[in-house]
């Protein structure tokens, strides 16, 4: 009987296992440096409380920053942050130094030469601010005015709105966040201050800083530059040096305490608590709403939003006549908390939403990408941080709001639970449909809520699409919204037909977009198209009235470039978002731009209108292009409302939002929209 053959090991030859080995020895050693990089990653943070301004009158000094900071490093620590990476500068505190200008400077330079690449760092200053005029900044604020933060030993000139002293200026800030960024930390900024009382002049009309009875006084934070007494000035510290190009700020987030035009307040928190002492709001709300461990500084600024109505109602009440603040949020808002990554923990939009009985009222609507009866995931967050789920449909829809009914399934939740909802898809009437024989190219990435779906027929097809091979790709627009003439285009590649499907994608959504605004009024904004020459401007026209014009805008003359002016004199905030689509199908943010603008124009009124210009090079280039001017009454209490143009990717994500001004009383929201087409070629109908 024959024996089976026995099988050997193969033994790979001396080199190719040396080889192995050196490999291994190679992947130990990254997946060791990945471990020590994590290991060692810190999270530092700078707290900086200014109660007291000792060259100025007591009348003006505060109570709560001193108890703000102690709270705020007592939440800090709760969260991970080590004792010995809490730097603290406040008075009457045992063992801060004093927040004085050039002390706050020092901390900020020792700061940003302890952090390492993959660093957290948390700045955070509580305290007075004002806002004046300063000619010699880089780029000037649609009011004209710049923000400023108080420090201990400020000292301001008598009669003046332009000379301080002792003052920490909206440009530094920016300065020491562009430093931190290039060292890749990431920079996340509280500052429970603000800027002004009001947008006028003068202090024969200064409201007081303090009102109300002794044992529940309430402090306002925020002076005029002539509310300040001058003196021998100190010295101004040094900014640290700016790198020499922006870098993104993936790794950024902001809280403000309010609007620049408005004022805050200080009052004991929590409210008809024996235990309550004068605070911050912001910093209360934030404080309370990281006992319910957010994941992503959205949920954080959601958790701040749901507690401030109670507390404003009731000031309201008892102050009629002043501005009430909205808080402010700015940066990667998706980005998770407390953590090194520009990477957003959801692509999706996330809305705070607010029960009432056995409904929820939820701060978006239309203008956001969503549809009536479209599915939603419904998020209840309990006190201790536990969040139940369950799915729901639009019940009922406006331009600024939807409805819907709490599911049977979170009935229960009780009152103190924030609640929140996230689609569970992107609208089918907004998708650009497209006819092909194979499937739809991978790689294809949009925002919410423009999406590509594959037709089934011809007759609902936006657009056809034929792989030639070797000779391209070619896409037929059928769809009327992409002009009337030219309906083929033929693409070298798949790279340039993804950025088309992308670009018309958008530009789909872009027109429904106008479609809501369409022939709307926006009380006191306009915008207008204007033609320049050099530094001199030839001629203006209303953006709406050449939107509605039968015919494309016409290229600029030799010589000649386009600019759009938008001017604010409403009294309230607005909402704004300007993007266009450039010949060669590339989305182009104007309004906020990828640098870190504000979506939030700021107030104006018209005495003191705010007004800005925003050259547009793109749209004097060649070929068919398109911009859209969208504008809402800002809403108070809310996250932003970027009317689904996103276009910022993940590793430059720049969202900001401001709080604003309540919209006009009445049953339906203003818009403004206007969505206008320059032709670059002698047949105005050509198509994208």
């Amino acid at each position: 009987m024959r024996r089976p053959r026995q099988t050997r090991p193969v033994i790979p030859p001396k080199r190719e296992g040396t080889r192995q080995l050196r490999l291994l020895q190679v992947l130990l050693v990254l997946w060791l440096l990945a471990c020590c990089s994590l290991a060692f990653a810190t999270q530092r943070a700078l707290l900086v409380g200014v109660s007291e301004l000792v060259n100025q009158p007591q009348a003006l000094w505060l109570q709560a920053p001193r108890n703000d900071v102690l709270l705020m490093r007592d939440a800090l620590q709760k969260q991970g942050f080590a004792a010995t990476d809490i730097a603290v500068l406040a008075d009457g505190v045992n063992g801060a130094a004093l927040p004085e200008a050039q002390a706050i400077h020092d901390a900020l330079t020792r700061l940003l030469a302890q952090s390492r690449s993959g660093d957290f760092v948390l700045l955070y200053f509580s305290g007075h601010g004002t806002r004046l005029r300063d000619i010699v900044k880089r780029y000037q604020e649609p009011d004209g005015l710049s923000e400023n933060f108080l420090a201990r030993d400020v000292r301001g000139t008598l009669g003046s709105d332009s000379a301080l002293a002792g003052d920490l200026r909206d440009v530094d800030f920016d300065a020491w966040i562009q430093s931190f960024l290039a060292k890749n930390v990431f920079v996340a900024s509280v500052f429970d201050t603000c800027s002004a009382n009001s947008m006028t002049r003068g202090t024969a009309d200064a409201p007081p800083t303090a009102e109300g009875t002794g044992d529940d006084e309430v402090r306002w934070r925020g002076l005029r530059a002539t509310q300040l007494a001058g003196g021998a000035p100190p010295a101004r510290a040094p900014a640290p040096p700016v790198p020499a190009e922006a870098v993104p700020r993936a790794r950024y987030v902001a809280f403000f305490a309010s609007e620049s035009h408005q004022i805050t307040p200080e009052l004991r928190l929590p409210r008809k608590a024996r235990n309550a002492r004068p605070q911050g709001l912001l910093t209360w709300a934030m404080v309370e709403a990281l006992a319910r461990k957010p994941a992503t500084w959205r949920e954080l600024f959601d958790g701040v939003l749901a507690l401030y109505p109670p507390v404003i109602d009731e000031l309201a009440q008892r102050f009629p006549t002043r501005e009430l603040p909205s808080p402010v949020a700015e940066g990667n808002l998706d980005a998770p908390l407390f953590a090194n990554s520009g990477a957003p923990a959801s692509t999706r939009p996330v809305w705070r939403a607010q029960r009432s009985g056995d409904s929820l009222a939820i701060k978006a609507g239309l203008l956001d990408g969503l549809a009536q009866q479209q599915e939603l995931r419904v998020l209840a967050t309990l006190d201790d941080g536990t969040v139940r789920g369950a799915s729901a449909t639009v019940a009922q829809i406006k331009l600024g709001g939807a409805w819907l009914g709490v599911p049977a399934a979170l009935k229960d939740v009780p009152g103190s639970a924030f609640w929140s909802v996230t689609p569970m898809g992107e609208p089918a009437a907004t998708a650009l449909r497209v006819r092909a024989d194979k499937p739809l190219p991978a790689g294809l990435s949009l925002d919410y809520p423009a999406a590509i779906r594959q037709a089934d027929d011809a007759a609902t097809a936006d657009v056809r699409w034929t792989d030639l091979g070797p000779s391209g790709q070619r896409l037929e627009l059928l769809a009327p919204l992409f002009g009337a003439n030219v309906s083929t285009v033929v693409l070298p590649d798949t790279a340039a037909l993804r950025r088309r499907l992308q670009a018309l994608a958008q530009l789909k959504w872009l027109a429904q977009l106008q479609g809501y605004g369409k022939d709307g009024q926006l009380d006191g904004f306009d915008a207008a198209l204007e033609v320049w020459s050099a530094d001199r401007m030839l001629r203006s026209v209303p953006i709406a009235s050449v939107a509605q014009a039968a015919n494309a805008l016409p290229p600029p003359r030799p010589g000649e470039r386009l600019r759009l002016s938008v001017r604010n004199t409403s009294g309230r905030s607005l909402d704004l978002v300007i993007a266009g689509i450039d010949a060669r199908g590339n989305l182009q943010p104007v309004y906020p731009d990828e640098s870190g603008e504000t979506n939030r124009f700021k107030r104006g009124t018209p005495e003191q209108p705010s007004v800005k210009r925003f050259d547009l090079p793109w749209l004097d280039a060649a070929g068919d292009a398109r911009l859209l001017v969208m504008a809402v009454p800002a809403t108070p209490y809310s996250a932003p409302r970027l009317f689904g143009v996103a276009y910022a990717q993940a590793d430059v994500s720049e969202v900001r939002v401001r709080g604003g001004q309540p919209p006009a009383d009445s049953g339906e929201r203003q818009v403004f929209a206007a969505l206008l087409r320059r032709s670059g070629t002698a047949d105005a109908g050509a198509r994208p």
